[in-house]
């Protein structure tokens, strides 16, 4: 797959995985892992990417006596989910174009 392309929904992967609830590292990539695996630094690269782009945000707290940096989703993050749902459907009408000989031919 393109790296552009990966990045772009991996991105929105992320974002989706804490869209519910603020979240920290090891758990995204936990409930990524029926999906799709991802390494750590994978995830920690896209997760400061977001940052920077005001996605989202990071606070830390204190969780079994150690200090653990939680990732909450922002407005701008929202948005980026939603403009993603609504690009879907041209990225799937893309889709059904590059595969149509083979469904074609089966």
């Amino acid at each position: 797959m393109d790296v552009q392309l990966k990045r772009g929904f991996l991105d929105v992967c992320v974002l989706a995985a804490i869209k519910n609830e603020d979240s920290y590292g090891y758990k995204i990539i936990k409930d990524m892992k029926p999906y799709f695996d991802m390494s750590e630094s994978t995830l920690y690269t896209i997760l400061k990417r977001l940052e920077l782009a005001g996605m989202l945000t990071v606070y830390t707290a204190e969780h079994g006596g150690r200090l653990r940096k939680y990732y909450h989703i922002t407005r701008a993050g929202l948005g980026r989910l939603e403009d993603f749902k609504a690009e879907w459907h041209e990225v799937m009408t893309m889709y059904r174009f590059v595969i149509k000989e083979e469904t074609e031919h089966v």
